[in-house]
């Protein structure tokens, strides 16, 4: 057996470019996938920062979730450089163009002297601070792990992205990346809770880190202070496992909405108005096939319909429900437990305290999500979400 796998091994060598852990590395920083395909276990010793987790056994079933550009170079790194030439082959197979294995593997990684990051464990105090997520078995300390290594990606620090980077952070979750170009300003404070009165003309992002690591230092908070475009929008997606949609405006969510049918990563939908609220899960890649923002929404509605929140109003607690509900399906999500809001739109009435959910059906002629379409690009998002003649 073992001649034969020394024959398919050398025959591959052949055919899969090979190379050095310090060319790998260069590769990377000019925009290459770095793909580790170890087990949990040999992760735990120490991975190449950047890098992309993908073990071997779920590799067909997942690698289109992970790597969603076949165009991007892929560099596979295993333990000594064996199985990434078998996963090389494969990728090649599944149509991915360059792919090229790491001679060595992680084990010449290290002895080259280049640098690597130890995954997230639960130490003493990460024990003490989860205590409460240990006791469950749906959670217990595989899925702490799994929250601390998650990455998370806000749209907006205001009313929805709140309370849900707060308590995605007080959750564990290991990365919470937040995009906002704004600055606090003291009209935002009423509804806004992860800015004071002190950080009043500060950026919003930096004013978001600053509450956060508050809260949970062991968090990474990525700043973002920008404004999403179609132009950014791929490089900021990039690398994380879900999208909070936060935002307040027509243009953003149907470009939130695009991205995440492009990479196929779920978009966790919140909109609030007065005193009404709406989530859901907008997700074509999940299992059951969900609808995206585009099935409920071909079309922006008229302007006069869907007045901002500054020129409606919005009741102040009301982004507090709706922001944790989004947190809810994320930590839900990012676990693989229970029944997120695929398929369905929650909708609360404060007024009358009532939750309703509404059955949504994913839309098989959809241009971006349609069953065998192919993505369309993006588009011009704000002369779609204008009114001719305005």
């Amino acid at each position: 057996m073992a001649k034969q796998i020394d024959k398919r091994l050398a025959e591959l060598k052949g055919r899969i470019p090979e190379l050095s852990p310090g060319e790998a590395l260069a590769l990377q920083q000019q925009g290459a996938v770095l793909l580790d395909i170890r087990e949990a276990g040999e992760v735990a010793q120490g991975s190449p920062g950047g890098a992309v987790h993908l073990g071997r056994s779920f590799l067909e079933l997942e690698v289109e979730e992970k790597l969603p550009d076949p165009e991007r170079t892929v560099l596979v790194l295993c333990a000594v450089g064996q199985r990434s030439l078998l996963v090389a082959e494969a990728l090649r197979l599944l149509g991915y163009g360059d792919v090229r294995s790491i001679a060595g593997g992680f084990d010449r990684w290290k002895n080259d002297g280049l640098t690597f990051e130890m995954p997230k464990g639960l130490d003493a105090e990460a024990r003490e601070r989860y205590s409460r997520h240990l006791r469950m078995p749906e959670v217990g300390e595989a899925g702490q792990s799994k929250l601390l290594e998650s990455k998370v990606l806000l749209i907006g620090a205001g009313g929805l992205g709140s309370p849900a980077a707060l308590y995605l952070a007080a959750a564990g979750v290991g990365t919470l990346g937040i995009v906002d170009h704004d600055v606090v300003d003291r009209s935002n404070l009423q509804r806004q809770i992860l800015h004071t009165e002190a950080r009043v003309g500060q950026s919003k992002v930096a004013s978001a880190r600053t509450a956060i690591q508050a809260l949970n230092p062991s968090v990474d908070v990525v700043e973002h202070k920008l404004r999403l475009d179609s132009d950014n929008v791929d490089d900021i997606f990039f690398g994380y496992d879900l999208v909070i949609d936060g935002s307040d405006n027509f243009p953003t969510r149907y470009l939130v909405n695009d991205a995440c049918v492009r990479h196929r990563i779920p978009d966790v939908y919140g909109a609030i108005y007065r005193f009404e609220g709406q989530v859901s899960v907008f997700w074509p890649a999940a299992e059951q096939h969900g609808p995206c923002y585009r099935c409920l929404y071909p079309e922006p509605p008229p302007a006069d319909m869907a007045p901002s929140c500054a020129e409606a109003g919005v009741l102040g607690v009301l982004p507090g429900v709706i922001g944790l509900l989004q947190a809810v399906e994320a930590v839900k999500l990012l676990l693989g437990i229970g029944e997120p809001l695929v398929g369905k739109l929650l909708y609360y009435d404060a007024l009358r305290t009532d939750f309703s959910i509404l059955k949504l059906e994913s839309n098989p002629e959809c241009p971006y999500c349609g069953k065998g379409k192919s993505f369309p690009g993006y588009a011009d998002y704000q002369a779609f979400c204008t009114p001719p003649g305005s």
